[in-house]
């Protein structure tokens, strides 16, 4: 019999869709890495979505693993190439929480430029500012898309209803998805920098894109810019990021990733408590339907994968 172990939650559904498949599920969320590395030799398959973390030691000891799983889209919580060595193989759910990332996304956006939890903490605290919060609209602003991917590509799409102007970015077959999608091309990722009111991230962390955004970007950017990031904490440069804000190079961030999760180091606390900045603790995906959509995916991915040896 095949062996599921669920390292981070997933749907009922989902692993009712395993056990009918004939496979045996145990669900054990918030394992220590001391005690996952002791269980997870008995195991075919594991599946995990953004908490757990999947390294080299874990990987040796799974040594009757055929799937790494991760309910959800990026994989920098696995150790991919290591466990390809090993022959094995690696599923993801991109397109199951997409669209959650996206609808925070545009969240973020607008809650930026109308400065909405500022008004809503100062009004808790009993203070009527209404003067204080003067915002922007975001109706013919332009927006610049790094990244046009399953989030990059919605959060396009949505931004287009919104009256704004768009324009994206990616590293290949820019054109096409550009024209797909209704959005401006950029010549190339500083021209999206140097025109953008807003810029909003949607990459994976790759060696490419670790610190894609740093203190030479923020000078090519306009004096006053929105940024939001809700891709991976280390494609931007915290530090560079911090200071753009306190020049006022930055006029506002809103953050849902962030560079050790959580957060642990002094700069990343001055980052998050900015008065300029909203940051939120990476509940892009957290929906009900994403969990519900990435944890059957990736059940039928699993069972696709394992019939077809």
């Amino acid at each position: 019999m095949i062996r599921v172990l669920v390292c981070d939650s997933i749907s009922e559904e989902a692993v009712k869709v395993l056990e009918e498949a004939g496979f045996e599920v145990d669900i054990k969320p918030g394992l220590p890495p001391n005690i996952l590395v002791n269980l997870v030799g008995e195991y075919d398959v594991i599946i995990v979505r953004g908490s757990t973390k999947i390294t080299s030691e874990i990987i040796d000891a799974g040594i009757k693993l055929k799937i790494i799983a991760r309910a959800g889209s990026g994989l920098d919580n696995i150790a991919v190439n290591y466990a390809k060595e090993k022959g094995i193989k690696i599923l993801n759910a991109p397109e199951g929480n997409a669209n959650a990332v996206a609808e925070l996304t545009i969240g973020l956006i607008l809650a930026l430029l109308r400065k909405i939890p500022q008004a809503n903490i100062a009004l808790k605290e009993g203070k009527w500012q209404r003067g204080l919060f003067k915002g922007l609209e975001l109706e013919e602003r332009t927006v610049g898309v790094i990244g046009l991917g399953n989030v990059g590509s919605l959060v396009a799409r949505k931004l287009r209803c919104l009256g704004c102007r768009v324009m994206g970015f990616k590293r290949s077959n820019l054109h096409e998805v550009a024209r797909q999608l209704g959005i401006i091309p950029a010549k190339d990722i500083n021209h999206l920098l140097g025109v953008s009111d807003i810029i909003t991230l949607h990459v994976p962390l790759t060696k490419e894109t670790w610190h894609m955004i740093g203190e030479q970007e923020f000078n090519i950017m306009k004096n006053g810019v929105f940024l939001v990031n809700t891709s991976r904490g280390r494609v931007i440069d915290g530090k560079a990021l911090l200071k753009a804000i306190n020049e006022g190079k930055v006029a506002g961030a809103a953050l849902d990733v962030f560079w050790h999760e959580p957060p642990r180091e002094e700069w990343e606390w001055r980052l998050i408590k900015h008065p300029n900045v909203i940051a939120v603790p990476h509940i892009g995906s957290m929906t009900e339907e994403a969990e519900r959509n990435v944890g059957l995916i990736i059940a039928r991915k699993i069972i696709k994968a394992l019939k077809s040896n």
